[in-house]
């Protein structure tokens, strides 16, 4: 299989036709070889649309939620990038590529240590292990928040990390039909939230939705 062709089939047959036409994302994602970033009995399967498993139940994104991603947050070469879940170490990448620093936070030490093996090429990104699902250490703001997995509420402790102007992804609320949104701080104490499109993600754990009482 040609997999520089698999991937140009990616960008030109599953991301441009859901509306991602930036040029500088799409230059990336034919740059950015995504095969590198899973297992090697995957590689065919690296540029298909589909969500893979990468081990502890856990599922790389889509290749097209990945592009509207980074399409929406439009990230600055000058910005300082929190992501949640680090998974693969793909959408770690494409942070990096685009930002000045990544901070990437991961419940599973085995899922990072993978992912910074196939990392070693970037020299911006600072990994952390341990459960962020409801907040991160420090008080430290970001630019940019990304939550790679879905929460069934956004905790209004990562609203406040923000910068002004500093915008936040994630995929919020209950199976099968969850909000992706973008959220941007434009004052110390006001967001504005952007519904951008309706999915389906796999749950950050510790942010799933809550079991509702049966009588």
């Amino acid at each position: 299989m040609n997999l520089d062709q698999a991937r140009f089939f990616m960008v030109e047959q599953q991301i441009r036709p859901w509306d991602v036409l930036d040029p500088q994302v799409l230059e990336l994602l034919e740059k950015l070889p995504r095969h590198e970033f899973v297992a090697p009995s995957q590689k065919t399967l690296a540029y298909s649309d589909i969500e893979l498993p990468i081990g502890e139940n856990q599922r790389m994104l889509h290749p097209k939620i990945e592009a509207r991603i980074l399409q929406a947050l439009d990230i600055d070469c000058e910005e300082h990038v929190l992501e949640i879940g680090t998974g693969s170490g793909y959408m770690t990448a494409l942070l990096a590529s685009l930002a000045k620093d990544v901070t990437t936070v991961e419940l599973f030490e085995s899922l990072q240590e993978t992912a910074k093996s196939r990392l070693n090429a970037f020299n911006n990104i600072e990994f952390a292990i341990g459960d962020a699902s409801q907040n991160w250490a420090g008080n430290q703001r970001y630019d940019v928040i990304v939550f790679t997995g879905s929460v069934s509420e956004l905790p209004q402790a990562y609203k406040d990390k923000l910068n002004l102007g500093g915008r936040l992804f994630a995929v919020i609320g209950y199976s099968p039909a969850m909000q992706a949104k973008l959220i941007t701080r434009i004052s110390e104490h006001e967001w504005l939230e952007e519904s951008l499109f309706e999915t389906d993600l796999t749950p950050l754990i510790h942010a799933e939705a809550k079991p509702r009482f049966q009588f």
